[in-house]
């Protein structure tokens, strides 16, 4: 099976949190809400700067992902 880079989530206990779950390495989720990330799993290949470098590019391409499934519905 192919999995989206990206996925959507919300849940009814946190209703004014907005979810984005990354399933590519390393895996983690965003609360666009606060922008707090919560890793799925231990960083091990990569190093801190690295790390950095690499998640402020994935928080980008989340919002950017937001941005675009929230106009889809729009329409």
């Amino acid at each position: 099976m192919e999995l989206p880079k990206f996925l959507l989530g919300d849940n009814t206990d946190f209703p004014e949190d907005i979810f984005i779950i990354h399933l590519d390495y390393p895996r983690f989720i965003i609360n666009l809400k606060d922008d707090e990330v919560e890793f799925l799993e231990e960083d091990e290949d990569l190093d801190e700067a690295e790390l950095n470098a690499e998640m402020e590019n994935l928080i980008t391409q989340a919002n950017a992902f937001y941005d675009r499934e929230v106009a889809r519905y729009e329409e």
